[in-house]
Order: C-alpha cells, then sequence, then structure tokens
C-alpha cells in the first residue's frame, strides 16, 4: 500500500522508472512531462525490466504545472542541468505537508532546491540503479534499484533517521523497490559520487560502455584511483568511505550488466552535460578544505571541452 501522493518532476529514466512502480502499487502519481507528454497522455507507460515487463495504459500526465494537483511528496527527478527551472515549477505543486525529494546526481543540489521551497521540505534520494529512456514513455531497466534516502539540513548536518524517511521508504519498499536510510545525507552523496565520477567521466572521454571500461587493466586501476580521490574529497569534510565500499563499486560494476551511462547517452545525443553537480561543485567543496583532487580536474577539464564542442 502506498500511502503518500507524488508528483514526479522529470519522468525520464530514473523518474518514470521509479513513478510507475509506484503507481502500479496503487499510488496516487502525478506526471510532469514535457517532449513525451502527447505519446504519454495517449498511451501510458511502457517499462521493460528483468523484474517483469508492465504498461501503465493510463497515467496522470501534464505539460503544465498549475494543472497538477499538490501532492505529498514532489520528486525532482530533472537532469541537473534544468534546475534553472525548479524556481517555477516547484512552488506550484507545494502544500503546506509536502516535501521535496531530490532524486538527482551530484553535490550541493539539496541546497539549490532548499532556497527555493525551504530547508525543511527537503530530502535527499540517491538511486543506483541501471535504467534507460528509450523511446517515448519507454523506460528500459536494465540492473539493480537500490534508493538510499537522507533528511537534509543546512550545511549537510547529519539528522538521523526520521518518521517521514520510514514512510516514505515503506511506500518505495511496497513497490518492490529497496531502501536504504542514511543519516548522513553528505555522506550517502559522497558515495554515490565514488561511482558516478568514474564512470560517467570516464564513458565520455574514452567513448566506452562499463563493460568495456572494466574489462581493461589499465582502465580498471584508474577506475579505482580516481574513487580513492573521491574518498578523498569525502575524508576533507571529515566523512569516511572505506576501502571495502570501493571495492563493492567495483564488484558491482564488474557484475552490472553492459551499461552505457546517462552522461554517455547525453553526450551521444548531444544534450548539456551535468558537469557541474557532479564535478564542479565536490571539485568547489574539496578545494573549502584546502583539498586538490587532480585526477577529477582533469576529466572535469576533459569533460568541458567535449561539452562545448558538442553543444
Amino acid at each position: 500500500m502506498v500511502n503518500f501522493s507524488y508528483t514526479i518532476v522529470g519522468a525520464g529514466a530514473i523518474g518514470g522508472f521509479y513513478g510507475s512502480r509506484l503507481q502500479r502499487a496503487g499510488g496516487k502519481v502525478h506526471f510532469l512531462l514535457h517532449s513525451d507528454y502527447q505519446h504519454v497522455s495517449q498511451n501510458g507507460l511502457l517499462i521493460e525490466s528483468p523484474e517483469g515487463n508492465f504498461t501503465l495504459p493510463e497515467v496522470n500526465a501534464y505539460r503544465n504545472v498549475g494543472d497538477i494537483p499538490p501532492s505529498d511528496v514532489v520528486v525532482v527527478a530533472l537532469k541537473t542541468t534544468n534546475n534553472h527551472l525548479l524556481p517555477k515549477l516547484l512552488p506550484p505543486l507545494i502544500k503546506d505537508t509536502s516535501f521535496v525529494l531530490v532524486m538527482q546526481n551530484g553535490l550541493g543540489i539539496e541546497e539549490e532546491v532548499a532556497k527555493i521551497v525551504g530547508a525543511q521540505r527537503v530530502m535527499g534520494a540517491m538511486c543506483f540503479v541501471c535504467s534507460n529512456k528509450i523511446g517515448p514513455g519507454h523506460i528500459r531497466h536494465l540492473d539493480y534499484g537500490t534508493i538510499t534516502i537522507a533528511e537534509y539540513l543546512p550545511n549537510y548536518q547529519s539528522v538521523g533517521i526520521t518518521q517521514r524517511m520510514r514512510q516514505l521508504a515503506a511506500d518505495f519498499e511496497s513497490a518492490g523497490i529497496e531502501v536504504l536510510l542514511s543519516e548522513d545525507l553528505l555522506i550517502s552523496r559522497w558515495q554515490k559520487l565514488v561511482w558516478n565520477i568514474p564512470y560517467n567521466g570516464l564513458s565520455v572521454v574514452l567513448d566506452a560502455t562499463t563493460e568495456q571500461l572494466m574489462a581493461d587493466r589499465e582502465m580498471r586501476s584508474l577506475i579505482e584511483q580516481i574513487m580513492q580521490e573521491v574518498a578523498l574529497g569525502a575524508q576533507s569534510w571529515n566523512r569516511l568511505i572505506p576501502e571495502s565500499f570501493i571495492e563493492k563499486m567495483l564488484v558491482y560494476t564488474t557484475k552490472m550488466k553492459p551499461y552505457r551511462t546517462s552522461m554517455k547517452i547525453d553526450y551521444d545525443l548531444g544534450r548539456p552535460l551535468e558537469i557541474e553537480a557532479i564535478f564542479s561543485n565536490p571539485l568547489k567543496i574539496a578545494a573549502k578544505a584546502g583539498v586538490n583532487l587532480p585526477q577529477i580536474r582533469m576529466l572535469y577539464q576533459q569533460l568541458k571541452f567535449l561539452d562545448a564542442q558538442n553543444c
């Protein structure tokens, strides 16, 4: 049973997948769409998954935020390159008891959302999932799917496990999604970057899938070095990422089905890359603590060049 009502802002590979699972479990879900609106409003959503394919022939599809009734939970699943739209998108979707679940990649993004809706409304979600949108209203889930949820406080203070975290987890678990509850959003954000920074960055720079990267001894070594540098960034803010976590990410990726990362897909399609949230913000945060991350900075500079040439 799904207790909260949901509005999904950004119904692509991530928002569309999790939102569809919530609706299939009986939840009241509204989808804010852009280019897919006409198709989804007429045909619904199609989800392919190793856990079972399914179709939602009827969904609550909207093109304008003003037409969407306020929900308990507003899920922000846009690419961070579109976060400049949030000051106009979020306020009409909020009611007195609403909160916002930031289901995006990168660091420092909850702060942006808090400026719009207030820090007390903001939670972060880190999704470890392989999912692609392969056509209008058509999402292909390939592997994994776990969500880590944490509360946000200014300056990323640790807040512990709250009741609304447990309620949110219960909704996703009723939809068949594994949920981990984190007492510390900042460490969870850095942990997600352990995967996002090397694989997203190198997949674009080297034109490679995760399988190709992991099959090469030199690349696997480089990935591990970059992961250790991410851990150094986390350590600069007194957050410890153990070597065992890095090894776990390497093992997970080795076992993962061949995957073209979201940044590689964006690059191949000529879309802007999420460089600022995933690379620039961590570099700035580490630099404030006096820590230099040279390999991550090199990846950042390469991606900035490629992004400028590509768009």
